[in-house]
C-alpha cells in the first residue's frame, strides 16, 4: 500500500526504472547501518499520479525524474552556486522515512516499508518530496532518460561542473561504466582533445569510444603503477583526472 501525498510530497507512478549499484551495495548492508525492509531504487522515469498541499510546481501527468540530492531552493546551498547539499534534502542512506512527518508512506498490512534516498523506485508507486524531483520534457524517452536520476548526471556534471577541462585538454577517466562513460562525454562537450579511459576490462574499449575515448590503458598491461604510464604517455601527466570506479585502490 502506498498513501497519498501529504505536505510538500508528491505521488508518481514509476514506469521505467534502471538498477544502479548503490542499490546492491546497501541490499548487501556492507559498511552500513541496514535498514529493512526497505525499497531500493533511485533512477527512473516516472509520471506525477496526484500532488499534496503546497506543490505548485507539479500537476498530475508531467514526467519527472527523482534527485537522491533534493534541492528545498531556500537554504544557503541551494542559492550557492558552490554546492548543492541541501540542509533539508541532502543525501541520507540511513533516513527510512519522509521528512515531513517521520513516517513511511509505504506499508504491508499495516506495517511500516521504509524509503530509500527518498526515491524508492523499485516499486510501481512511490511517494517523494518535490524537492526530490525535476521535471522533464515529456518528448524525452523515460525508458532512456532514467539512468540521468543517478549515472549520467554523476559522470557528466562531475567533468562539466568540477573538473572543467579547457580546451584542447587531456583527460584521464578511471573506469568505463555508465558514470565513466558520462564523464567522457562531458569531457569532450568541454573541448578536451585527449581523453585516455583506464578500465581493466578490455572490452569495454570499443564501447567507449562513441563517448569520445579516443585512447585506452589497461592497467593489467603494465608492470609498472597506471600513474607512471600516463605520465609517459602525456609527458609529465593529464590536466585532469575522473575516478569512476569507487574503487579507493584506483
Amino acid at each position: 500500500e502506498v498513501a497519498p501525498p501529504k505536505a510538500m510530497e508528491v505521488r508518481v507512478k514509476i514506469l521505467y526504472t534502471s538498477l544502479c549499484h548503490t542499490d546492491v551495495y546497501f541490499w548487501e548492508a556492507k559498511g552500513q547501518t541496514p535498514v529493512f525492509p526497505r525499497i531500493f531504487g533511485h533512477e527512473a522515469g516516472r509520471v506525477v499520479e496526484s500532488v499534496g498541499e503546497g506543490v505548485t510546481g507539479l500537476a498530475p501527468g508531467d514526467h519527472v525524474l527523482p534527485i537522491f540530492t533534493g534541492e528545498c531552493g531556500e537554504c544557503a546551498h541551494c542559492k550557492s552556486q558552490e554546492s548543492n547539499m541541501c540542509d533539508l534534502l541532502r543525501i541520507n542512506t540511513d533516513r527510512g522515512v519522509m521528512i515531513g512527518d517521520g513516517q513511511s508512506r509505504f506499508s504491508i498490512n499495516g506495517k511500516p516499508i521504509y524509503h530509500f534516498l527518498g526515491t524508492s523506485t523499485f516499486s510501481e508507486y512511490t511517494v517523494i518530496h518535490v524537492g526530490c524531483l525535476a521535471k522533464i520534457n515529456p518528448s524525452a524517452p523515460l525508458d532512456k532518460v532514467c539512468v540521468v536520476s543517478c549515472g549520467i548526471s554523476t559522470g557528466y556534471g562531475a567533468t562539466v561542473n568540477v573538473a572543467r577541462p579547457p580546451k584542447g585538454s587531456t583527460v584521464a577517466v578511471f573506469g568505463l561504466g555508465a558514470v565513466g562513460l558520462a564523464a567522457a562525454e562531458g569531457a569532450r562537450a568541454s573541448g578536451a582533445s585527449r581523453i585516455i579511459g583506464v578500465d581493466l576490462n578490455p572490452s569495454r574499449f570499443e564501447g567507449a569510444k562513441k563517448f569520445g575515448v579516443n585512447e585506452f590503458v589497461n592497467p593489467a598491461d603494465h608492470k609498472k603503477p597506471v600513474q607512471e604510464v600516463l605520465a609517459e604517455m602525456t609527458n609529465g601527466g593529464v590536466d585532469r583526472s575522473i575516478e569512476c570506479t569507487g574503487n579507493i585502490n584506483a
